[in-house]
């Protein structure tokens, strides 16, 4: 006989086996006295099986993660899950209607956890969301943007030593995959510290909609859920391939940006990444690749001083640079 699947308990809700259910947790409120909620809908799945946690915005002006959270609710059915979806569309719920990446203190809510029940605002919410959410997961996927003015690739972020975490990052199907560790004080960071997999994924910009960036992290979490059996069906992917290091490519002089390269074209050493000219004239100052790869970042603001990023550039060993260009055509042809 098969395992009787218990009910989800969150806060003083009860979610039986194969229902879904929204959920708000208080969270603090504003200064007129009105209540902020944490919003999380349950898909409590017929079979045990992992619970994921899905979640967006804790970064208050990354939107497209909510988009991809809202898509994703209409994709899942509790009736033929296995284990529970947690999904979490924004994280951080002051800071989403301010369209601010901080909350109001300026605090930046990704720097907090795990946080304290007496804290400060980010503090508190840091705690809330550890306590309810992220203890209760067994596999995490952490949905953020770049920053405002900032454009990302589709990219996947964890740490490619653990295998869990790798095979999460492969399956979500994100034409990079960066090795990265993750920060001191950050949700990733503390998911990891309790030995939770959790990956995060990069991709646009904030307070802009990327329709290839969201349609990519949509199939990207269903391909997650596939890969560790909360969902049947074959993992609909692209190759992701693993990049060995990334920099930045900073400014040389002030003045206009006219870039010559695109987010995901692929770049040869001593090319010419963009033309810095002075807006009253002169001649244009060349700013050049400092090696071979894959631009997977960069500014979209045409000015600039001396100094700041414009592009971020990953590389690759061997013949893998060959790979991901290929890999990356035919994501384009997909998702743009």
């Amino acid at each position: 006989m098969a395992k009787k699947h218990e009910p989800f308990v969150i806060g003083d809700v009860s979610v039986t086996a194969g229902t879904q259910l929204s959920v708000k947790l208080p969270a603090a409120k504003l200064y007129n006295d009105t209540p902020m909620d944490l919003h999380v809908e349950v898909f409590h799945g017929t079979k045990p099986g992992p619970t994921l946690l899905v979640c967006a915005a804790i970064h208050g002006d990354e939107l497209n993660g909510i988009e991809i959270c809202r898509r994703l609710l209409g994709r899942v059915n509790a009736k033929t899950l296995t284990g529970t979806l947690l999904v979490v569309p924004i994280v951080n719920v002051f800071g989403f209607i301010q369209q601010s990446r901080y909350l109001p203190d300026r605090r930046d809510l990704n720097r907090c956890f795990p946080g304290t029940a007496k804290g400060a605002l980010a503090s508190r919410l840091a705690h809330l969301f550890s306590s309810m959410l992220v203890k209760r997961a067994t596999h995490i996927v952490d949905l953020h943007t770049g920053a405002i003015h900032r454009e990302n690739l589709p990219q996947i972020r964890c740490d490619t030593d653990n295998e869990t975490m790798l095979a999460m990052a492969n399956a979500f199907g994100a034409p990079v995959v960066m090795s990265s560790k993750a920060r001191e004080g950050s949700m990733r960071g503390f998911a990891n510290s309790l030995d939770i997999p959790c990956i995060l994924y990069e991709a646009g910009e904030a307070l802009r909609f990327s329709d290839m960036s969201i349609k990519s992290g949509l199939n990207g979490v269903v391909n997650v859920m596939r890969c560790i059996g909360m969902l049947k069906g074959k993992i609909k992917t692209t190759t992701s391939v693993n990049a060995s290091r990334s920099y930045w490519v900073r400014s040389e002089a002030d003045g206009l940006v006219n870039i010559k390269l695109k987010l995901g074209e692929r770049v040869s050493k001593g090319q010419v990444l963009a033309n810095i000219v002075n807006p009253i004239g002169g001649e244009p100052w060349p700013l050049l690749a400092p090696s071979d790869g894959i631009i997977i970042g960069n500014s979209n603001i045409p000015v600039t001083n001396e100094g700041e990023a414009l592009f971020h550039i990953a590389q690759f060993t061997g013949d893998e640079i060959e790979i991901i260009n290929d890999n990356l055509d035919d994501f384009m042809q997909e998702y743009a």
